[in-house]
């Protein structure tokens, strides 16, 4: 049965910028009338390999092999939220509770086709109804936690910085989306230095390493302190010696706490800080110039002239979750393509993708999208 789906679909090659993209087309008609078979066809992976299958997800997602995804990304359609030019499959369920089931069987596929070192991100959008919110990222979030043997690493949260303007006399706009992290192993795969680095490398090259007043305000400090004679001369000698690292580029930065000037630090283990305020009189904390990896991306709403897809989520943060949960040659799946931006993601990072789209223009225009870039940078914000 490995053959199926080669036999009863063509393929069309074309031509792409780094390797030869194949895109099969999948007819919707065909598809339906499989997915009532009972028994599941599993298909080769490279059948699937950089290829976009237009079909229902729920069903194209049975077809793949076990353990055999690096990572799943997507953002599924909103419940009754958006047209998306078919009036069926995700979304237009005609009860919520309905939504929620969909989604989490799904997920359950997605568990299934996960490799042990991979991981999971869904961006679900929420919705108002009756004048109050139905919080249906928690709720789809707290069901698969229920269900399946997941964690749920992080509730990343992409804060829009140009949400759509409304006028609303008795709520606020929403300008939020929650971006879920599951694995289902401790041992999934995490390079959390390639998450946002471009801020890292932005701050080490304007960072200004000749400042003449650094440590000014502490040799103050320490002056007016009650610390002993010899522990005010030691506190000079480590601030010196600090400040040069800092000068030299060996630090980002630094700060000192002094005893009776500054509070205490929680905690205090042997040979912590708050120890060494009560032995020595004073603390320093070296600071490396790397950023803090916040659970917050902050990015635009992306639009694109002329785009067929109502709802494009943002290439930037595909291609920082991309970065920290994958390496170069791992395979990506995006069981809601769309417009195809986890494609493109995956193109500009040497990493193999698998689209599922069940409406066949959003195929058309995801091809025209990767067909058209050859290459493109690493979006960056800051």
């Amino acid at each position: 049965m490995v053959l199926l789906v080669n036999e009863l679909y063509g393929v069309i090659p074309m031509k792409m910028g780094i390797h030869s993209l194949f895109i099969r087309f999948f007819r919707w008609n065909d598809i339906k009338n499989l997915a009532s078979k009972p028994i599941r066809q599993v298909v080769e992976l490279d059948n699937f390999l950089n290829r976009i299958i237009n079909g229902d997800s729920l069903y194209l997602a049975k077809q793949i092999p076990d353990n055999s995804i690096n990572l799943i990304i997507t953002s599924p359609p909103y419940y009754k939220q958006r047209d998306y030019g078919m009036g069926i499959g995700f979304g237009n369920e005609d009860e919520f509770s309905e939504y929620i089931e969909n989604l989490c069987k799904l997920f359950h596929e997605c568990v299934r086709m996960l490799k042990n070192d991979g991981s999971i991100v869904f961006n679900v959008g929420d919705k108002y109804e009756d004048s109050s919110l139905l919080l249906a990222p928690y709720r789809f979030a707290i069901e698969v936690l229920k269900r399946e043997s997941v964690r749920l690493v992080n509730n990343v949260t992409w804060v829009k910085l140009n949400p759509t303007p409304r006028q609303f006399k008795r709520r606020l706009v929403s300008s939020t989306e929650p971006f879920f992290h599951f694995v289902k192993s401790d041992d999934y795969y995490y390079d959390i230095d390639a998450f946002m680095n471009h801020l890292d490398r932005s701050k080490k090259s304007n960072g200004n390493r000749s400042n003449g007043n650094i440590g000014k305000r502490y040799f103050e400090l320490i002056d007016q302190s009650s610390l002993s004679d010899e522990e005010k001369n030691m506190a000079r000698n480590e601030l010196i010696e600090v400040i040069q690292e800092v000068k030299s580029g060996k630090l980002d930065s630094f700060r000192m706490k002094i005893r009776g000037i500054h509070s205490q630090p929680f905690g205090g283990q042997e040979g912590g800080r708050k120890i060494q305020l009560e032995k020595k009189g004073f603390t320093i904390i070296r600071i490396h110039g790397n950023s803090l990896k916040r659970d917050v991306i902050e990015c635009p709403v992306e639009t694109i002239k002329g785009s067929k897809h109502p709802a494009i989520y943002p290439e930037y943060i595909v291609q920082q979750f991309i970065n920290m949960l994958t390496k170069e040659g791992d395979i990506v799946l995006d069981p809601f393509m769309g417009s195809g931006t986890t494609a493109i993601a995956c193109k500009n990072l040497n990493r193999y993708y698998i689209g599922f789209e069940i409406n066949p223009e959003y195929c058309t225009y995801a091809e025209e999208r990767i067909n058209s870039v050859e290459f493109q940078s690493i979006m960056e914000f800051y």
